[in-house]
């Protein structure tokens, strides 16, 4: 039986030999996805959506690029099996591809050092008021030092991480350096080591009033979705900062912007909303106390080279089991 791959063209281009080697003899021909809509092909077997399929799309809004990759997956019906360069599954698309019985797959880990780092950054920034001094160099104010407020130590500060998958342990390993407490908030509530307390997502509440810092790095799931809304922030210390590099829906919005409003949070940095790109009329965009990035806390130039390699291996695999 000859497998039919859908790809973009740069993909093809970029992967043709090792894909080859990978088949090792077995018939197959590349489906090449056109960026435009209306060349759908309806004899796809397996399909790789690659960050050039899904261009500057976002959840809610789609480039033609992306509609015109799903077009092909909707009008196949011996698909069996679709990978993603992205790290989650919350893309409409999935539940329904999953529906069919078609398997899909994550890139999870690919940009989990980048997420951490940005994660990271964010923290920094707000602990050393960053974004204030910022705001003082564009004005052109030399800020005396009666006029600015002291960072406190980020040493025996707490921060409670939300998700342990490889962003969560990376970063918390990286705050204990920096002198922090650690607790965790994931899955399961069975420890992740001997020192540091661990709770279910259910269970947030018995660590919000200690936490410093709440740093959500955890999947979407009904679990998770909504898990931060008023009751959570306002059971944080008056002060506590909030870091999302998870994604916008584990947040209630409306909910995070009148604690900022109100001063009982000290700040927040935030890479994802409940929906993207960020509306212009958010009051987001504007808060002091606010740092604000378009989804990007993952992007780096080694990314690609990670997904292909993740792509390629799971190809492997999925030729072994049913190929």
């Amino acid at each position: 039986m000859t497998i039919r791959i859908l790809l973009s063209r740069d993909t093809a281009e970029r992967l043709r030999e090792p894909i080859a080697k990978v088949m090792n003899g077995r018939p197959y021909e590349l489906r090449i996805a056109e960026p435009t809509l209306g060349h759908a092909y309806d004899d796809v077997d397996l399909a790789y959506i690659s960050r050039e399929v899904t261009g500057a799309s976002t959840k809610h809004v789609l480039m033609e690029s992306l509609q015109a990759f799903y077009e092909s997956l909707r009008a196949s019906p011996g698909l069996r099996w679709v990978h993603v360069h992205s790290a989650g599954l919350d893309r409409p698309i999935f539940p329904e591809l999953k529906a069919r019985g078609v398997e899909v797959s994550a890139s999870a880990g690919a940009n989990s050092e980048p997420v951490m780092q940005t994660a990271l950054a964010g923290l920094l920034a707000l602990n050393r008021r960053m974004h204030v001094l910022l705001d003082a160099q564009r004005q052109g104010r030399w800020l005396k030092a009666t006029e600015l407020k002291i960072p406190r130590d980020l040493a025996g500060q707490t921060a409670v991480i939300v998700g342990w998958g490889s962003i969560g342990q990376r970063l918390g390993a990286v705050l204990k350096l920096l002198g922090l407490k650690i607790a965790v908030v994931r899955s399961s509530a069975e420890p992740v080591d001997a020192e540091t307390e661990t709770v279910a997502f259910e269970d947030i509440g018995k660590l919000l009033p200690r936490a410093d810092w709440l740093i959500l790095a955890c999947p979407l799931s009904e679990r998770t979705r909504g898990l931060v809304d008023g009751r959570a922030l306002a059971a944080l210390p008056e002060g506590a900062h909030l870091i999302n590099v998870a994604r916008g829906e584990v947040v209630v919005e409306a909910d995070l912007i009148e604690a900022l409003r109100a001063g009982r949070l000290g700040g927040a940095y935030l890479d994802v909303y409940e929906h993207e790109p960020l509306d212009a009329g958010s009051p987001l965009w504007h808060m002091p106390n606010v740092i604000a990035t378009p989804h990007a806390a993952g992007h780096s130039d080694g990314n690609a080279k990670r997904v292909d390699a993740i792509w390629l291996r799971k190809l492997e695999e999925w030729l072994r089991a049913y190929g």
